[in-house]
């Protein structure tokens, strides 16, 4: 279940915990598609959500996912903590860190945080 939640003005589609795991482009699709229909701007996923490879960038399924998002001009929030994945992978914390300068797709620990991205440079 996912529901639909304005974070200053900006209408960000938050997905619950439990559900299908994102293993690839078609499932980034299908959450894509699900979030423009609802009318989101952004899709918040807990990091838990996505399948192991995603967090093996040899795999490409980050790229792959990541790209879709960028093609539909969906931003995308990955949130929880990812610590144990950047800490066996220096590929990942510089994919990570890269990722959060943009404005497009961000690793975040918790809402708390997004909400505060999204505020904007002032917040």
């Amino acid at each position: 279940m996912s529901t639909l939640e304005k974070i200053h003005d900006i209408p960000v589609l938050i997905c619950a915990a439990e559900g299908e795991p994102i293993c690839g482009e078609r499932d980034a699709t299908d959450l894509i598609g699900n979030a423009g229909y609802q009318g989101a701007a952004w899709v918040a996923v807990p990091a838990d959500r996505f399948d192991e490879m995603f967090f093996q960038l040899r795999t490409r399924v980050a790229g792959d996912i990541v790209q879709k998002f960028v093609q539909y001009r969906m931003g995308l929030a990955v949130v929880g903590d990812i610590s144990r994945h950047t800490e066996a992978s220096s590929a990942l914390r510089d994919f990570v860190r890269e990722c959060n300068r943009g404005r497009q797709t961000w690793f975040v620990a918790d809402l708390d945080e997004l909400h505060a991205r999204l505020a904007g440079p002032t917040a």
